[in-house]
């Protein structure tokens, strides 16, 4: 490493690009010669670095906080811990899909969070590329809009996160799920209200969930153009249910879900609760 004094040779630039940039490790003493640098430039960059060194404490911090259950449970001796979500239920049109997670103990991202938190869709992309890289087994299970309208979203979900779950690859131990638990999964489980902003597990989940989604209804974008399902995917809409009155509806749309009922005139649907079985789903199986 560079001594403090070869350090301050070089240029404020080639300083900053260290370390604010690529946040390399400061050497003891540099913050402190910076400050006493008589050009403000220096006293400037030894803020910047302070706030970027305090910005990672505050990151580690939270991203320490989000491994709390996963924590709990590897004290118990549970290895593989799985996180699980989903990401489609309001949409008109698509699957619901889901994914689970099993992150290695103690492994972190950086910016990783439940992924409504994420608004820069293609900083989701990045983190979900990271989650199948890093992850001990990752696997997406979905259920098509005919399996919601025979067995209803709420069961069509639960499918789904079934589906994602019997993909892993490995077993889990124990699974952690946001909010619901799946009633034909034997394995221990633990349903946590507002789990994917409490759980990195089940944070990373709800990335693959929503990036997948994302790019399947991109793919069905082109497929059916006009409805504007990439840039709304399939949401109910002003501009969507527009598109549905005048353009028709899809195979791809809910005939359970009102306004794809009113465009073809339909009444209540009847739903049968049915079985929650089949295999669907993609992923890495193991690592």
């Amino acid at each position: 490493m560079s001594s403090v004094e070869d350090l301050l040779q070089c240029s404020l630039t080639e300083l900053t690009e260290r370390f604010v940039t690529q946040s390399r490790a400061v050497p003891s003493g540099l913050l402190e010669a910076l400050e006493a640098d008589p050009r403000q430039g220096a006293k400037v960059l030894a803020r910047r670095i302070r706030g970027r060194q305090g910005k990672n404490r505050a990151e580690g911090q939270r991203l320490r906080h989000l491994l709390r259950f996963e924590s709990e449970l590897w004290e118990q001796g549970h290895t593989h811990i799985a996180g699980v979500d989903e990401a489609g239920r309001g949409p008109l049109a698509g699957p619901v899909v889901a994914a689970a997670a099993i992150l290695a103990k103690g492994w972190k991202l950086e910016g990783l969070d439940d992924s409504k938190k994420i608004a820069d869709e293609s900083r989701r992309d990045e983190l979900a590329e990271a989650i199948k890289l890093g992850a001990v087994a990752w696997a997406v299970g979905q259920a098509d809009a005919e399996e919601i309208d025979r067995l209803n979203i709420r069961r069509a979900s639960l499918l789904a996160m079934h589906r994602a779950v019997q993909g892993l690859g490995i077993q889990p131990d124990y699974v952690l799920l946001d909010a619901f638990t799946i009633p034909e999964c034997t394995l221990p489980q633990r349903g946590i209200i507002k789990g994917d902003s409490l759980s990195l597990s089940i944070a990373a989940a709800s990335v693959l969930a929503k990036t997948t989604r994302d790019r399947l209804m991109r793919e069905l974008d082109a497929q059916y153009p006009g409805y504007g399902l990439a840039e709304h995917k399939g949401y109910p809409t002003a501009e969507h249910v527009q598109s549905i009155r005048e353009k028709g509806v899809l195979p791809i749309h809910r005939r359970s879900f009102a306004p794809v009922r009113e465009a073809l005139g339909l009444s209540e649907p009847a739903q049968a609760p049915g079985p929650i079985q089949g295999e669907l789903f993609t992923g890495n199986g193991q690592r």
